[in-house]
């Protein structure tokens, strides 16, 4: 779908009116990484030599002060901290950042704090660190099990440094993501289920299955590699989501499958169009206020970053998102959960009536996209499959 070409659909004059602010969750942005993806298209540097990681950190911390008075008295109920390679920091950096967060904001009972890590030997060292620094969900990028796999999306590690990776924090954590690739280039369908079961020897709490897919301004984008068929990567999707079903996986996000009770709580909020800020280099926020949305997003390199935080320039653009922007977004976010969303979910994270899109759900209805039961609104199998179609219908496009 090209959203250049498309604009959301037409809203008459409604007001934005919140009786209510949406939880909060707080996103923080490791920009480094060893070495580069060819597939990576998110914010992320490879790092010459050690990081510079207590005066990021430092920074890091500037720029929470800078927001706090956007969210004062918020609850935070999640953290996610993400990147690059956040496993990159040294524990001590990490536990005085923590520390330090939670000096600053309320967090709730049990807060969710995740922290992805590669599974390079270097990292697994740390997770003892990691964990008595407060972090309580681990996310291992795996990607895949095949060495010859993993050299052609260009890992750093092995399959069974990946294992290894597992063993060590499966000692220190209870609550663990792991991320795996299919139809990557040459693989074959048993080739990508293989990757599944192996996942599955280790019981993980959580599992992210991302279709590869050859994204923007990446090394694969300007040299793409030979990936298999549509219809080869379609059986390879419905096989996992067979396989993971088989071993009581929900499969409640377009790429996302949990043991019950162990969805990603941070990850929800954003598909159900919670609030978050986010902070470091590249970092997006979305915030609500009584009368606004606001979406900010920070200065990309990281050096920019840390030299324009001292001064509280960090953010490098703001916007309100207009009423159409609201709507078309909540549903672009929700409709991503394969249970869809309540009703009153809409008004409660828009402050707009439902009533305003009823002409694009009942399209989407007709088409067998979307489906309406008991007061609750989800993409059909159809619709799952067909998403861009799905969001198609609420945008209008251009003359």
């Amino acid at each position: 779908m090209n959203s250049q070409t498309l604009q959301p659909f037409g809203i008459k004059s409604q007001p934005v009116n919140f009786r209510a602010l949406p939880p909060l969750s707080l996103y923080i942005h490791i920009p480094w990484c060893v070495r580069k993806c060819p597939y990576c298209d998110f914010n992320s540097h490879e790092a010459s030599g050690t990081i510079p990681d207590r005066e990021y950190v430092e920074a890091l911390l500037r720029d929470l002060d800078s927001a706090l008075p956007l969210i004062w008295g918020r609850k935070v109920y999640s953290i996610f901290i993400g990147g690059g390679t956040p496993s990159l920091l040294s524990g001590d950096a990490l536990t005085h950042l923590l520390t330090q967060v939670r000096m600053r904001l309320p967090l709730a009972h049990e807060a969710e704090i995740t922290l992805e890590a590669n599974p390079g030997t270097v990292e697994a060292d740390k997770f003892s660190a990691f964990r008595e620094a407060g972090v309580n969900r681990l996310s291992l990028g795996i990607q895949s099990f095949n060495d010859s796999h993993l050299q052609a999306l260009g890992r750093i590690h092995t399959g069974d440094e990946a294992k290894r990776a597992i063993d060590i924090a499966q000692t220190h954590f209870d609550n663990i993501n792991l991320d795996l690739m299919y139809a990557l280039p040459g693989q074959s369908q048993e080739e990508a289920l293989l990757d599944v079961r192996s996942a599955l020897s280790f019981a993980p709490q959580h599992l992210s299955c991302y279709h590869l897919t050859l994204e923007p301004n990446t090394l694969f984008a300007h040299n793409p590699p030979q990936l298999p068929d549509d219809d080869a990567s379609s059986e390879m999707q419905l096989g996992i989501e067979t396989l993971l079903a088989e071993h009581g996986y929900q499969h409640y996000e377009t790429s996302a499958f949990a043991k019950p009770g162990k969805h990603s709580r941070h990850n929800l909020n954003y598909w159900q169009f919670g609030d978050y800020l986010g902070i470091g280099a590249g970092a997006h926020s979305k915030l609500s206020f009584h009368d606004k949305v606001i979406r900010q997003a920070r200065h990309k390199q990281p050096k920019t970053y840390m030299d324009d935080v001292v001064h509280g320039k960090q953010v490098q653009s703001e916007q309100v998102l207009g009423k159409d922007d609201l709507a078309f977004e909540f549903m672009m976010n929700a409709l991503r959960l394969n249970g869809g969303f309540e009703e009153h979910l809409f008004q409660e994270r828009t402050s707009l009536p439902l009533l305003l899109i009823r002409h694009e759900l009942g399209q989407a209805e007709q088409k067998g996209l979307l489906t309406r039961e008991a007061r609750r609104i989800a993409p059909t199998e159809l619709g799952r499959r067909f998403l861009n179609d799905l969001l198609q219908v609420f945008l209008a496009a251009e003359n």
